[in-house]
């Protein structure tokens, strides 16, 4: 069962059922299905008088989804592509800021914590791209990179 046949109401229901939407996102998704005597704005509107279109929900499902992953400059470049208040965008910073170490670390350990320690310029180059690439903050990447290569020189076991 496609989009085909459902109205714009429902089309709107439907993707707010497989996750949250901000207005400016669920609202360009629609633009294209707008038939003749269809009223985007005032079902938009409805959709927020009834609570199904939320902003704060919206910017709360983004930053559940995303921030175990990504870096708090990801995660709010994001939030700010699909039309979420700056407001909502700053109250989100400033949470996410407070765990970008720890997340930073998780995602390093993820992808390199088998790995033996970065010895190289080259290697050490990877990790810090890698990192960087994700949203970290770039003085959380040099941390994070630099922590994991004194961890790993100051091992005497040699590796498994």
């Amino acid at each position: 069962m496609g989009f085909a046949k459902l109205s714009l109401k429902g089309r709107a229901l439907r993707l707010l059922a497989q996750r949250e939407h901000s207005r400016g996102e669920l609202e360009a998704k629609l633009a294209r299905h707008v038939q003749e005597g269809d009223d985007l704005a005032a079902l938009l509107d409805e959709l927020q008088a009834k609570d199904f279109l939320n902003a704060e929900r919206a910017a709360d499902a983004i930053v559940h989804r995303r921030a175990a992953r990504f870096g708090s400059l990801r995660v709010l470049r994001e939030m700010r592509e699909k039309g979420i208040d700056e407001e909502l965008v700053r109250a989100a910073g400033r949470e996410l800021a407070q765990t970008e170490m720890e997340r930073a670390r998780a995602v390093w350990q993820q992808r390199f914590g088998s790995a033996p320690p970065a010895r190289t310029a080259q290697e050490r180059a990877r990790q810090l791209r890698f990192l960087a690439a994700r949203g970290f903050a770039s003085d959380v990447v040099a941390r994070v990179v630099r922590e994991a290569g004194a961890a790993g020189l100051d091992d005497d076991d040699p590796a498994p």
